[in-house]
């Protein structure tokens, strides 16, 4: 079983966290304070960390630094409410391998978790995966091709990478901050509407000649690759 450690002082918050993370079927442990935190995950054996930004004694930062002067390379998951750019910037050079900012829905941090460990690997020895399907929907990463019941698909370089993050996301809600900084790798929102553009592109693309829809808008949360 994926085991997590959870870093937050908050106890409510810490509560929420470690419940969603167990429905999703995580093995959790958690911490309150960031000593307590640093000497569980230097102690333990575990496939990711969510780590608060801001916590009591030693902060979420200094947590990170000291596990990564160790060579501790667990993928990282932090938190915070503080949601400003520099911020998050400062963050992932700390040696966060994503920043998720407060508040936040736990289907999306269950999503940023799993994609972590697939950028770093699961460490178990698998094969790298090359090909990702949905339905009769079937991509080829190594040949760089789509096709959709026999039918191939004339993608360009940023719909290819949108569909192949719906893919790997397939069956779960993707929201548009998940959109914005896995595809188009921007950690703030532009106040443009690229995200619409090229969903409606490729949603054309996918459903011509009839083809039943795949790629479904969730009102108020975001998108969702999968049967209707």
């Amino acid at each position: 079983m994926i085991k997590i450690l959870c870093v937050e002082d908050d106890v409510t918050t810490a509560d929420y966290i470690a419940r969603g993370l167990r429905d999703a079927g995580f093995e959790v442990d958690v911490a309150l304070d960031g000593a307590e935190g640093h000497a569980k995950a230097s102690e333990g054996q575990y496939d990711a960390i969510v780590l608060d930004r801001m916590l009591p004694g030693m902060d979420g930062l200094t947590v990170l630094a000291k596990l990564r002067e160790a060579g501790n390379d667990t993928p990282v998951v932090m938190l915070s409410a503080l949601a400003s750019l520099d911020e998050r910037v400062r963050g992932l050079r700390a040696g966060s391998d994503d920043y998720l900012a407060k508040p936040f829905d736990l289907s999306e941090l269950v999503a940023r978790i799993e994609a972590v460990r697939r950028r770093r690997g699961n460490g178990n020895g698998e094969t790298q995966v090359t090909k990702l399907a949905c339905e009769d929907l079937e991509m080829d990463l190594l040949a760089r091709t789509v096709v959709r019941n026999g039918r191939p698909l004339d993608l360009q370089p940023r719909e290819f990478r949108l569909l192949e993050f719906f893919l790997r996301n397939k069956e779960q809600v993707v929201t548009r901050t998940m959109l914005l900084e896995g595809v188009w790798h921007y950690h703030f929102d532009p106040g443009t509407n690229v995200i619409d553009v090229h969903i409606s592109r490729l949603r054309r693309k996918l459903d011509e000649g009839g083809a039943a829809p795949l790629l479904h808008t969730v009102r108020g949360a975001g998108y969702r690759l999968g049967a209707s």
